[in-house]
């Protein structure tokens, strides 16, 4: 099916369960970050969402969107493993720029973990080049810093 016959929307209450499981699907969630508490966190305030797109009733792709007033940031891509190569990934990120445009925000920003190839040639086929920076954290919390 192809990307047009996406329905892409904010999410509901009602969805973050199968949000949740498309992130886990797709291996994006971690130890250390609750998936509810950061769907929790962008709903918080006007400066971040998260869209879902539906093909349907079913819940296929999301990205997390958000800016800090100067730069935008998208996290939480996904979309569903039997339904890649459909063009969602494109429609989503198509979206979450429309999204910051609309917030007056000019620049967006995400973070690849280096093993994985196949996202970083994903964002270089929509026009993302690496960026010469380098990222450091730290947790507030007192854990360890993890690579």
């Amino acid at each position: 099916m192809p990307a047009a016959a996406l329905s892409i929307a904010p999410i509901a209450d009602a969805d973050i369960a199968a949000v949740v499981a498309l992130w886990q699907a797709c291996g994006l969630t971690r130890p250390w970050n609750d998936p509810a508490a950061d769907i929790a966190l962008a709903r918080r305030g006007p400066n971040a969402t998260v869209l879902i797109g539906r093909d349907g009733e079913a819940i296929v792709a999301t990205a997390m969107v958000g800016h800090d007033g100067h730069r935008g940031w998208v996290y939480y891509v996904a979309v569903d493993p039997d339904r890649r190569a459909q063009g969602h990934g494109r429609a989503m990120m198509n979206a979450a720029e429309a999204w910051l445009r609309g917030a007056g925000i000019a620049k967006l920003q995400l973070l690849v973990r280096r093993e994985n190839a196949k996202a970083g040639a994903f964002y270089q086929s929509l026009g993302y080049a690496e960026a010469e920076t380098i990222v450091f954290a730290k947790w507030l919390d007192g854990r360890e810093p993890t690579p």
